[in-house]
């Protein structure tokens, strides 16, 4: 069964199965490549070597030649691996998290880190992403109000027929989180609370971190 938040993680895993069949059957023509000081950065920032990095790169401009992964592409992406759900809201949310220098679209270099840290990284990494992603307004701390938004558009994602979809409305599980993480009842969630409140309860860790 499908983790809260986790449908992504394998979301990536087939797209870039499906960019492989396509690289064996021949069918690219792009002949650029990434730039030597974009390939450093990326070797020196992700657990992936230069072959590995060639071949995400060459999916990535298969799908978005021009570089540029915008917001609509990246919910059709998404459309195809939740299909009987809403996963806009969802994706704003991610693309957000993915788009740090906040352009309006992800380049390759946002794209890899992105993907390094939600299927390579450490426990605490991960977790960090996550934080990133429920903070809505950037402001550093997590309220009601941004768990509660979050929350509701997982389960929009997932669908209301959905089997992995839990009972409790999303008001409701996202008071729960803050009941057991939200240590000094201030409303509001800072990173170490959310850390803290994920490695020591390992089913919030499933549902709030890919």
């Amino acid at each position: 069964s499908q983790d809260i938040t986790s449908g992504h993680l394998q979301l990536w895993e087939v797209q870039v199965q499906q960019w492989r069949s396509v690289e064996e059957m021949g069918c690219f023509g792009s002949k650029d490549k990434l730039s030597k000081e974009d390939m450093d950065f990326l070797k020196s920032h992700t657990r992936y070597d230069e072959a590995t990095i060639k071949e995400w790169y060459k999916g990535f401009k298969q799908d978005c030649p021009n570089g540029r992964l915008t917001p609509a592409k990246f919910v059709d992406m998404y459309k195809m691996f939740f299909p009987s759900g809403n996963a806009e809201e969802f994706c704003d949310h991610v693309f957000r998290t993915f788009d740090m220098d906040k352009n309006g679209y992800i380049d390759f270099k946002e794209f890899l880190l992105a993907i390094d840290v939600t299927s390579s990284g450490t426990p605490e990494e991960k977790l960090k992403w996550a934080f990133r992603m429920y903070d809505v307004d950037g402001n550093g701390v997590i309220d009601i109000q941004e768990m509660t938004k979050i929350v509701q558009a997982i389960y929009d994602m997932l669908g209301a027929c959905s089997s992995n979809r839990p009972a409790d409305s999303a008001e409701e599980r996202a008071k729960n989180i803050f009941a057991k993480m939200d240590e000094n009842n201030d409303g509001q969630l800072t990173q170490d609370e959310f850390l803290k409140g994920c490695l020591q309860d390992e089913e919030l860790s499933k549902m709030l971190a890919p």
